[in-house]
């Protein structure tokens, strides 16, 4: 910040001092020039001329009155006295020009209408002595107010458009925080949504696949073998999402993104896409391999989703297989369904285990991360216990309209067909789900 801009601040915040060390000033000037030119002696010139300037020293924190005890003074002198027109009289423009700049509307419209009836009244006293002279002299004193009134509102206009600017930079400035605030705020929820999915999906097939492998070990050890390595796929794969999703919020001081030329342990600057629809046959297969016998249906002709639909579309099925690891009890039966509507994709994800009688500990965060997740896209999930027993959890994303046919699935014309690509294979090894009282609700 200059000096100059300092100075101006500063006489902002100490309007009245500086206006009253102005009329000080100005009262030194004019007081001289009041008495000499006029020969009177007596004290009347200078108290009228000090009763005028006096109000100039709340000029700008009160305008109108100073502007009304200005005016009053001037025309009792006008009025009373034997000489109508002193060198003070000058600060009847200036208070008119100070009420025009800083008060409000009506209060300079009444000044101005004030001057022009003080000329009038001034060209009517001195008429009878000099008629021209006092004609002249109304003419004067009205054209001298018209300017005073014209630059006070230019300079009016110049400053209530700066006041505007500054008062629309500060609501700029205080929206861009706001946003900021519901950027981060919306990004937090999201790294919750992501960390809640692929920690408790991954966990809940390792501990599935512990849980079998530990009462498999006696008698198949080849499938607590198998259940050993799908414990350390899982692990890896997690591991992967989970060091993709943090080196994402990894920056460098100048604010670029971390890449691996900066060190060990860094992702790439290459990420593999985000899952979708089509990955939701592997996400059956990893479920199914824990001991559910899911079935994966689909029906309708598959369309192009965009990513964060498709993204939501595979979290709400990633956690809905994910409780029913950790709710429906052993080698429960779950069916997938996804069927395509002209204008929205329906999923249904139901199971015949436990249902309302499932063990939870309240501290779940699935089912809000499900509907938050389908709210962002103007979707909608529902879940709850089945009649007769189970659980089922329905989802709906609208798709937007003129999505073409996704390609790996030609368009079929007529009716729409029912599809099932991965039937129920119920297995012989019975593999028990993780213990519910340590598990959190849906």
């Amino acid at each position: 910040m200059s000096t100059w801009e300092r100075m101006l601040r500063w006489e902002e915040r100490h309007r009245t001092v500086v206006d009253a060390i102005g009329a000080a000033l100005l009262a030194l000037v004019l007081i001289p020039l009041t008495i000499i030119p006029l020969g009177i002696t007596g004290d009347s010139p200078s108290v009228w001329s000090v009763l005028l300037i006096a109000p100039l020293a709340w000029r700008r924190t009160r305008p109108v009155a100073s502007a009304a005890t200005i005016y009053a003074v001037a025309l009792g002198h006008l009025l009373l006295t034997s000489f109508p027109v002193l060198v003070a009289d000058v600060t009847v423009l200036l208070a008119l020009y100070s009420v025009t700049v800083h008060g409000v509307v009506w209060g300079h419209r009444v000044a101005m209408g004030s001057a022009v009836l003080g000329g009038l009244v001034l060209t009517a006293k001195l008429y009878d002595s000099d008629p021209p002279a006092a004609v002249f002299a109304g003419v004067f004193v009205i054209t001298a107010a018209l300017a005073a009134w014209a630059f006070g509102l230019v300079r009016r206009s110049r400053r209530e458009r700066i006041e505007a600017l500054v008062d629309r930079a500060e609501r700029l400035e205080k929206e861009r925080d706001q946003q900021g605030v519901i950027a981060t705020a919306a990004e937090r929820a999201r790294i919750a949504r992501e960390m809640h999915d692929i920690v408790a999906h991954s966990l809940s097939v390792v501990i599935a696949q512990a849980d079998g492998g530990r009462y498999a070990a006696q008698s198949d050890p080849d499938a607590a073998s198998r259940a050993l390595a799908t414990i350390a796929e899982t692990g890896r794969a997690a591991l992967t999402d989970m060091r993709r999703l943090l080196g994402v919020l990894r920056t460098e001081p100048d604010g670029r993104l971390r890449t691996a030329a900066d060190g060990p342990g860094v992702l790439p600057a290459a990420t593999t896409p985000q899952p979708g629809e089509a990955d939701l046959g592997a996400l059956v297969e990893q479920v199914r391999a824990s001991g559910a016998h899911v079935s994966l249906v689909r029906m309708g002709t598959p369309r192009m989703l965009p990513p964060g639909v498709g993204l939501a579309l595979y979290r709400v099925t990633q956690e809905s297989l994910t409780n029913v690891l950790k709710h429906a009890g052993p080698g429960p039966r779950v069916t997938v369904v996804v069927q395509w509507l002209p204008d929205a994709v329906h999923l249904d994800v139901s199971d015949d285990g436990r249902g309302a009688s499932a063990d939870s500990d309240g501290l779940g965060q699935g089912l809000r991360g499900m509907q938050e997740r389908a709210a962002m896209f103007g979707g909608s999930v529902t879940a709850g216990p089945r009649a007769g027993g189970g659980f089922r959890v329905r989802a709906e994303l609208p798709i937007p309209p003129g999505s073409p046919v996704a390609q790996d699935e030609p368009e079929r014309a007529g009716t729409v067909p029912t599809t099932p690509i991965a039937p129920i294979t119920p297995t012989t090894d019975h593999h028990p789900a993780s213990d519910t009282s340590q598990e959190h609700q849906r």
